[in-house]
C-alpha cells in the first residue's frame, strides 16, 4: 500500500488542509508544506488559543472558522471570541453546524449575521454549505464541500462569467484499501442526502457493510472524498483544478499520523 507523505501534499494539488482541534494539535500543522491552514469551529472550549494561531500564521495562511449564529462570534451580537482572533487570521464565515449551536442560535438569521461579518472581515472565505444562494450574493471565496457534482457545479459558475476564487473541502484518505477508506469516510459520506436515499435504512456505513449496498457506499465515497494512493488523488485533484477550483482543502479524515507527519 502506497500512502502519502505530508511532504508531498502540495505534490498531488492539495494547498491547504482543514483540522479539527478535538482530533489533533493543530499546530503540527507546521509540519505540512501546504500553503492554508483551516481550523474547524467544534464549540467555543475547543477554539485554539491566539497564540497558537500566531504561531501556525509564521508557517502558512491560517482561517478559523466563525460561525456567525454562534455566541462570541455573532456579529450583531456577542463577538467577544472573534475579536480574540489575532489581526495575522484569516475568516471562514458559515452559517454554524447545529451541532454546534443551541436552540436559540440556531434560530437566528443568517443573511444579515453573514453580510455584517463580511464587512469586518478582510478577504473572508464563504462556507455555502445549506446558503449556497446566499453566500454567492455575499461574495468573498466560495467554500464548497467536494461533492459528485462539484465539477458540473464549478464549471457551471465558471461559464456563467462567476471570476472569484473557490475553494472546495474534500475529505481525504490517503490508501487504496477499501475497508479504510469507508472506516474513514463511510459515515460522512452515508450522511449526505443522496447517498442517504441510495443505501437500505439498516445498513452499516463502515467495512462490515455488504454486497450491493457496499458498492454504492464505495462509490459514493469517491466522490464525496479525495481517496486513493499517488496517481488517483492526483487525478481527482487535477480535474477539479481544470473546473475551475483554486484551492483543495484536505481534510485528513484518518489523522495526521497518516500523511506521514
Amino acid at each position: 500500500m502506497t500512502v502519502l507523505t505530508g511532504e508531498r501534499l502540495t505534490n498531488v494539488g492539495i494547498d491547504a488542509v482543514a483540522l479539527k482541534p478535538t482530533e489533533v494539535d493543530v499546530e503540527r500543522a507546521r509540519d505540512l508544506d501546504v500553503q492554508t491552514v483551516t481550523i474547524d469551529y467544534e464549540g467555543h472550549e475547543h477554539v485554539p488559543a491566539p497564540a497558537v494561531f500566531e504561531r501556525l500564521a509564521e508557517e502558512a495562511d491560517v482561517r478559523a472558522t466563525v460561525p456567525v449564529r454562534a455566541d462570541g462570534f455573532d456579529p450583531l451580537g456577542d463577538e467577544s471570541v472573534r475579536n480574540n482572533l489575532p489581526d495575522v487570521v484569516g475568516e471562514v464565515l458559515v452559517a454554524g453546524h447545529p451541532a454546534y449551536l443551541e436552540r436559540d442560535e440556531r434560530k437566528r438569521a443568517i443573511a444579515p449575521r453573514l453580510s455584517a461579518a463580511i464587512t469586518d472581515s478582510n478577504e473572508p472565505w464563504v462556507g455555502t454549505e445549506g446558503i449556497e444562494r446566499t453566500a454567492l450574493a455575499a461574495g468573498g471565496t466560495q467554500y464548497e464541500l467536494l461533492s459528485g457534482s462539484t465539477i458540473r457545479d464549478v464549471r457551471a459558475l465558471r461559464e456563467v462569467g462567476f471570476d472569484g476564487e473557490i475553494a472546495v473541502y474534500a475529505p481525504t484518505v490517503l490508501t487504496d484499501d477499501e475497508d479504510v477508506v469507508l472506516d474513514a469516510v463511510g459515515d460522512y459520506t452515508a450522511r449526505r442526502g443522496p447517498v442517504r436515499a441510495a443505501l437500505p435504512d439498516d445498513c452499516p456505513h463502515d467495512s462490515t457493510i455488504k454486497g450491493d449496498a457496499r458498492e454504492t457506499l464505495l462509490t459514493a465515497c469517491c466522490d464525496y472524498a479525495l481517496a486513493g494512493i499517488n496517481d488517483t488523488v492526483t487525478h481527482q485533484a487535477n480535474l477539479l483544478k481544470e473546473a475551475g477550483v483554486d484551492h483543495i482543502v484536505a481534510y485528513p479524515a484518518r489523522g495526521l499520523d497518516a500523511l506521514g507527519v
